[in-house]
């Protein structure tokens, strides 16, 4: 029986934590007789995308992506319609995809995700023509993708205060959409579409997202008072954004978005410059993802806050614990070398 080819791809910058503990402790996870393994460490932008594309076309069975969403989202792009899945060891400061999918934020976690295997074929989007995993959109959330982009630290914390600080001076757009050749016009905050049901950081934009049923979900939040904003924020949280007066939600499998001017977009929290048009379409069941079969599906939102935390935490911990064993293994080393 041929084992199982793995290739991981890891970004040593993202996040804040060193990913070469996580390469120590693989063997301690992957059984050898199942597993055979390389690792590739991104050297640029971009580069995550080309080593995925290549490792595709040499028929490496798994792609892992070790690093942060935009690490994810390259090595994605590389494998739909491929026979080559997608894995996550999530170490970013958002994590949406993972955290949709439910993969643990401990490393420790996400590497026994990986050692069972379970491969399902999942939905993703296009926005102009550009693949998107979790959410794509116009309006606020653009404006505030294009804020962070260009901030000098990421992290929640970056976001949250971007967000804020945008969110006072903000003036919502009218668009006109076309689904299914009925057009409907709206003057919104934000348009977003998700594939994945978050964000990232477990704020979710669209709750009801499923990335298997063949369709986006749609999410217009209609202009509302700033002191609105928490409860706005709240419900983000706690996965009841579609019951706010001031939300409009719909699924479809594709749409067409006409805007007054030029402006920025979105895909995955990456932002980019589009026109007055723009298409957004689901593609069925075109990326193959190593999946959590075992996680937890009735664990409510808050819950889920904690024990994400826990496991980051936890994970922390471990990182920290290896270092001081290579520090010590190495130490002892050389005094015995000297002796």
């Amino acid at each position: 029986m041929s084992k199982t080819k793995l290739l991981f791809i890891a970004n040593p910058i993202s996040g804040t934590r060193d990913k070469q503990p996580i390469i120590d402790s693989l063997p301690q996870f992957l059984d050898r007789d199942r597993f055979e393994w390389e690792v590739t460490w991104t050297q640029h932008k971009g580069h995550a995308a080309e080593v995925a594309h290549l490792a595709s076309e040499e028929g490496v069975n798994v792609c892992v992506a070790i690093g942060g969403d935009g690490t994810v989202n390259e090595v994605a792009r590389s494998l739909c319609h491929t026979d080559t899945a997608l894995a996550i060891i999530p170490m970013g400061s958002g994590n949406g995809l993972a955290r949709h999918l439910q993969i643990p934020m401990d490393p420790d976690g996400a590497l026994r995700v990986l050692s069972r295997c379970d491969v399902k074929a999942l939905d993703y989007g296009l926005i102009n023509g550009i693949p998107f995993f979790c959410t794509c959109g116009m309006g606020f959330d653009a404006f505030i993708s294009e804020k962070f982009a260009g901030s000098g630290k990421r992290g929640l914390k970056t976001y949250i205060e971007n967000t804020l600080k945008g969110g006072l001076s903000y003036e919502p757009e009218t668009y006109e959409l076309v689904i299914d050749g009925q057009e409907e016009h709206y003057t919104a905050f934000l348009i977003a579409c998700g594939n994945a049901s978050q964000y990232g950081n477990n704020f979710y934009i669209a709750p009801q997202a499923s990335m298997s049923d063949g369709l986006l979900d749609v999410t217009i939040i209609e202009p509302f008072n700033m002191l609105n904003a928490p409860q706005v924020v709240m419900q983000m949280i706690n996965k009841t954004l579609d019951t706010n007066s001031h939300v409009r939600t719909l699924q479809c499998s594709s749409l067409h978005i006409h805007r007054a001017q030029p402006g920025v977009i979105h895909y995955d929290g990456e932002p980019a410059e589009a026109g007055e048009d723009i298409e957004v379409r689901l593609v069925p069941k075109g990326l193959n993802v190593v999946v959590n079969e075992k996680a937890d599906k009735t664990t409510g939102p808050i819950l889920k806050d904690i024990q994400d935390i826990y496991d980051q935490v936890t994970g922390d911990i471990k990182a920290q614990q290896r270092k001081i064993r290579a520090i010590n293994k190495n130490l002892l080393d050389r005094l015995l070398q000297r002796n």
